[in-house]
């Protein structure tokens, strides 16, 4: 790409940037190497810098700027220089740079970027003051043995000028760049229509909405039912409002491979209609990485050999030629320039206009995006199926630790290494004292932090840190509990500050075991801090009833804005039935089976087809299967088992692929069985020509998988969806109300998203008609079908066999086929 294409001849563009980021980004060179070497103690380094700025004469923390023009732009160039030593000598210019790194293993060409910034500082101190000359100086602090190395420069302020003009004249390349893109971008933001002929019904609401939101700024949480179009009705609002100048950048934020997938369909639909923007799919590292056993070390993998020397030209060339940068993007352009394609996708976010990646990257406090969410930003959250988010946040915010796997590792280190071996010692006789404190019921809940225990793992932390200063090559079985500690002290500081939101529950196991985890109850606090730190954030889901649980759960209070669509399918095409005479209840499961298996029979028999039922645990699933098919040899069926590899969940719904006219015994799964007719004109009370899928409630198969058409035409939901009673759930309940309001916002709200989740995978369009079948006396209660949203407010209940096939015979009748 030509600087001419880019930029017009003579006009002024206008760049801040850091001194560091100017620095780092420009000067970075060598490899990749991901040995562990320790916690890095920011707090720590922050102690030192305070430490070694108390000398006489000396000045912290000085805040330097210099505007500055280099390649026809205007740069403004800040930041801080630890310090200013002013003598009689003349000035110098302190970099202080704290290490884990022994000293003896430090030379005066350590690093180019240390030199590099606190020389940035002297020409700027120089440029200000007129002075000719100045010292540089790089202090390195030893943190385990408080030892201290110094290197001294001294510059002429001319050498210093030219080194800083160079910097600039390298990055102008890349402003360049980056204001031409952003010119383009929010020129075909502002000129873009809706991609379709019309819009659907509710479908101009939500993106009305969503643009009002992100212009005025705050929170908005909408349920959209299946249909309304959900992403296209977000994403381009978001980039109509970025081209007016509200936002800068969109980060679409969801937790699933599919959700993504679908993100950047709706952006290569719009590119159809001229849209001009970069987005990036961020994959996770394992997932991407090009060995089949992750290795970051030069010696072992040849992508991080030389990077960050090859890793500025491979972002440009990816940007000079792709505008939709998928995961197989990455990898090609990765494998051609030789270098990691996880960080080239993370530096590639730096100049795209729409980042599509998984909830962790904003709300994870492990593995959010430094680059971004240190500070606040204009920019845009939409996170989709955000019903998933509340478990999730509980799962970051949340961290606990194994006495077991911790005794294990004093037991793998041995007694060589005194310090960290009683640094072990003390953790695990405070564990045990914690255990005995469970041992009447088996586990103890906590509202108050263990400080003493956050102690002794902080002790022990220092002590494996220094160890691997010199084992940085040590297993991943020994590293792993180490960042299960690193992990609950992180968590720890999290409890620290919002104490109100936490409970440390410590349960007993076999063999000894305890575990002892800082439980995160209620995310909200933690979730809004994240969300604060952009313009706007858009929370969406077709399942996010009710209002006031999810405006309670992720955040935003009552302030944030709510919208419930209707759903944009004929409700004619949607029979809603619910056996609510049947108990499923775990006390009367064994009783249960044969009339669940004959209820599903009957549901499949209505009309030949694909159906699913849905189970609250594997354990009733393999229950009623086994009474299903020793009844129903007839009917082809397939079983969903724990932990399917992908290769099997892809075989698994493949047999959906097949239609009714074409039964699908015989597909390519372990656990498929068919037998009996498969006369394609089977019908009624026989059953064949029908697969019946038996799957669970909340998993892979319930949610995010799009079965259109003839390929799913019913669905039959046993149970209420209510999570396994635990003791975290528990803690749950009680911190939200009890039995009432705390019940629903453990239990019955969040099982009630499974069941409404799963049926919406049987009406994926407008031509689509299908069945799902409710199976549980709690249906006809008043808390439950409080709860329904609005489209289905036309079911109604069935006693019998009998008036489920009345039903079934009515409505099919009615109308023909899924199209």
């Amino acid at each position: 790409m030509t600087e001419d294409s880019l930029h017009e001849e003579g006009v002024s563009l206008e760049k801040r940037i850091s001194v560091r980021n100017l620095v780092e980004f420009i000067m970075r060179s060598g490899s990749i190497d991901s040995r562990f070497t320790g916690r890095n103690r920011l707090e720590e380094g922050a102690r030192v810098h305070r430490k070694l700025q108390k000398d006489e004469g000396y000045l912290a923390e000085v805040h330097l700027s210099a505007t500055q023009t280099a390649s026809g732009i205007s740069f403004t160039v800040e930041g801080r220089a630890d310090g200013l030593i002013i003598t009689e000598d003349g000035v110098t210019i302190d970099e202080i740079k704290s290490t884990l790194t022994p000293l003896d293993y430090i030379a005066e060409d350590h690093s180019t970027t240390h030199w590099a910034q606190a020389m940035c500082y002297g020409h700027i101190y120089c440029a200000k003051n007129g002075l000719g000359s100045i010292g540089i100086r790089l202090t390195y602090y030893e943190m385990d043995t408080g030892g201290i190395k110094r290197f001294l420069r001294t510059y002429s302020a001319e050498e210093l000028s030219e080194f800083f003009t160079g910097l600039l004249e390298k990055y102008a390349v890349w402003v360049r760049f980056e204001n031409g893109w952003k010119s383009t971008a929010a020129g075909s933001m502002k000129a873009l229509e809706f991609p379709f002929a019309a819009y659907r019904e509710g479908q101009r609401r939500l993106a009305a909405s969503v643009y009002k939101t992100i212009a005025g700024g705050g929170r908005l949480f909408a349920m959209a039912p299946t249909g309304i179009g959900k992403t296209i009705s977000t994403i381009f609002p978001a980039l109509k409002a970025v081209g007016e100048g509200y936002g800068e950048k969109i980060f679409y934020l969801t937790a699933k491979t599919v959700t993504r997938q679908a993100a950047q369909a709706a952006l290569d639909k719009m590119r159809e209609r001229g849209l001009r923007v970069k987005s990036v799919i961020i994959t996770a590292k394992d997932k991407i990485c090009f060995l089949d056993e992750r290795a970051c070390k030069p010696e072992v993998c040849e992508y991080a050999d030389g990077h960050f020397d090859r890793i500025n030209d491979a972002v440009m060339d990816v940007l000079e030629h792709c505008d939709s940068i998928t995961a197989a993007t990455v990898t090609d352009y990765a494998a051609r320039r030789r270098v990691c394609p996880f960080e080239l996708a993370l530096d590639l976010t730096l100049w795209c206009d729409v980042i599509i990646c998984d909830y962790n990257y904003l709300f994870d406090p492990l593995v959010y995006l430094k680059r971004f969410f240190s500070d606040r930003g204009e920019y845009i959250f939409l996170v989709d199926e955000a019903h998933n988010l509340a478990d999730r946040a509980r799962e970051m915010y949340s961290a606990g630790i194994s006495k077991r796997e911790l005794l294990a590792l004093k037991r793998a280190l041995g007694k060589r290494h005194k310090e960290l071996s009683a640094a072990l010692t003390n953790v695990n006789k405070h564990l045990l004292e914690m255990r005995r404190e469970c041992e009447d019921t088996g586990y103890m809940v906590f509202k108050e932090p263990r400080g003493k225990l956050k102690e002794l793992l902080e002790l022990f932390s220092y002590e494996f840190s220094k160890w691997l200063s010199e084992n940085a090559d040590a297993g991943q079985e020994l590293l792993e509990p180490y960042f299960q500690v690193l992990n609950y002290l992180k968590i720890a500081e999290l409890y620290d500050e919002n104490a109100e939101n936490y409970t440390t529950l410590a349960e007993t196991g076999p063999g000894g075991e305890l575990i002892v985890k800082q439980f995160c109850a209620d995310p909200s606090a933690l979730l809004d801090e994240r969300f604060s730190l952009g313009r706007a954030g858009v929370l969406f889901s077709a399942t996010l009833t009710p209002a006031g649980y999810f405006k309670t759960i992720l955040g935003g209070g009552a302030e944030s804005k709510y919208i419930a669509l209707p759903s944009p399918f004929p409700q004619s095409n949607f029979l809603l039935l619910a056996a609510d005479n049947v108990s499923t209840k775990y006390k009367d499961r064994e009783t249960s089976l044969e009339h669940v298996a004959d209820l599903i029979f009957c549901a499949a028999s209505g009309k030949p087809g694909n159906y699913i039922a849905y189970f609250p645990s594997y354990t009733y699933l393999s229950s009623v299967y086994d009474v299903f098919c020793e009844k129903y040899p007839e009917v082809a069926t397939a079983r969903q088992s724990p932990g399917m590899p992908e290769d099997e969940r892809d075989a698994f719904l493949a047999m959906f692929e097949t239609s009714a006219k074409a039964p699908c015994a015989g597909a390519p799964c372990a656990e498929v069985l068919g037998a009996g007719s498969q006369d394609a004109g089977a019908t009624g009370a026989t059953g064949a020509g029908s697969l019946v899928a038996f799957c669970v409630l909340g998993g892979i198969f319930s949610e995010g998988v799009d079965l259109a058409g003839d390929r799913l035409i019913g669905a039959v939901i046993v149970g209420v969806g209510l999570p396994q009673i635990n003791r975290e759930l528990d803690i749950v309940r009680d911190y939200f109300g009890g039995p009432g309001r705390g019940y629903d916002f453990a239990y019955r709200n969040p099982g009630l998203n499974k069941v409404l989740q799963a049926a919406g995978r049987v009406i994926r369009s407008e031509q689509d008609k299908g069945i799902v079948l409710l199976i549980d006396d709690r249906y006809s209660a008043r808390f439950y079908t409080a709860l329904f949203p609005e489209h289905w407010g036309h079911w109604r209940a069935i006693r019998s066999t009998g008036e489920l096939n009345n039903a079934l015979g009515a409505f099919w009748e009615a109308g023909s086929q899924k199209q």
